[in-house]
């Protein structure tokens, strides 16, 4: 079987096309032919050596698929061979085969492109769990998406929409708010040229976002709360500006608000299948009616992994990129 690998597991590598053995589905697995897999930026911590694979996981990356089910692990039940799915998976999604847990796959929802559904698992995942259960988003309140460019951020701009939420997103450039406002923000401010905080007390009379979902990490963390509403909530799920930061604590406790942050990688097995069961009743529905649909900038082939690594790294892309088998 074929699979991109990092040359380098642990350290610093290059991605490479390699041929690797993948052992049978085990108790509650299934096999799945790969359609497609997801590019994040958890693969280019990954390649870099920042952000190894939880244990027992696949060394090469890919934390999300589209395919079909070729067989089944013993017990599982809820699955058939020639099913089409998408699997949310700890890693291993660069190949033309994947091993996933029965209860992290989803069938494919109805009118989506199964190559395209591969730009879903991980970011309907992130983004539901990070608004609604660590956020506690509500139908009429405002949320501040930082990156509403990216992967996660496109879908949760959609999500936060169609959940009745006033949507303030982010993104690098004029047209680029644009086109998050197509997608449903309510605005759309370009963070190279404008006053982030000033476009989230203009939108809400002053008051503040009671939710920001922040990619940005310590850079960003004296704007964002400074941008809350009173009883806010900054929940963190990016580093792009760095790990550390400077907290005004006055600021926070005036306001009674709070701060905190989450990864969906580590977490455990039943943690996993719970999250993906809620999207199954709560998002999927969405998906099927066109509220939320898989944002995709670009196909790339296997081949040339590091050419889509290099293009996410850029800046220039607008949702998700892909890899094809």
């Amino acid at each position: 079987m074929r699979a991109v690998t990092i040359s380098a597991p642990g350290g610093p590598g290059k991605l490479t096309l390699s041929l690797v053995n993948l052992g049978k589905p085990g108790p509650g697995e299934v096999l799945v032919d790969v359609s497609a897999a997801g590019v994040n930026r958890a693969d280019l911590l990954q390649r870099s050596g920042n952000y190894p694979p939880p244990e027992g996981a696949p060394e090469w990356p890919g934390l999300e698929i589209s395919g079909t089910v070729r067989a089944l692990g013993p017990g599982v039940t809820t699955w058939a061979p020639g099913d089409r799915v998408v699997a949310l998976l700890e890693g291993g999604g660069y190949a033309e085969q994947v091993v996933a847990r029965a209860t992290q796959l989803l069938p494919l929802p109805d009118g989506v492109d199964l190559v395209d559904a591969a730009a879903l698992p991980e970011a309907v995942c992130t983004a539901w769990t990070n608004l609604v259960d660590t956020g506690r988003l509500h139908a009429g309140e405002t949320v501040l998406v930082h990156g509403g460019s990216g992967g996660v951020g496109s879908i949760a701009i959609q999500l936060a929409a169609a959940l009745g939420a006033r949507v303030v997103a982010t993104a690098g450039g004029p047209d680029r708010a644009a086109r998050c406002v197509e997608l449903g923000a309510d605005v759309g401010v370009d963070h190279r040229t404008q006053d982030v905080v000033a476009a989230v007390r203009d939108a809400t009379g002053g008051r503040g976002a009671d939710v920001v979902l922040d990619v940005l990490g310590g850079g960003g963390l004296a704007d964002n709360v400074r941008a809350l509403a009173p009883g806010g909530r900054l929940v963190v799920i990016g580093l792009q500006q760095g790990r550390r930061g400077e907290l005004d604590l006055n600021a926070l406790m005036a306001k009674r608000a709070w701060v905190t942050g989450t990864l969906l990688r580590p977490r455990s097995a039943a943690e996993k299948a719970a999250l993906v069961a809620t999207v199954c009743e709560r998002v999927w529905p969405l998906v099927a009616d066109g509220r939320v649909r898989p944002v995709v900038h670009a196909r790339v082939p296997f081949a040339e992994a590091p050419a889509a690594h290099e293009l996410l790294e850029s800046g220039a892309v607008f949702g998700k990129v892909l890899l094809v088998p």
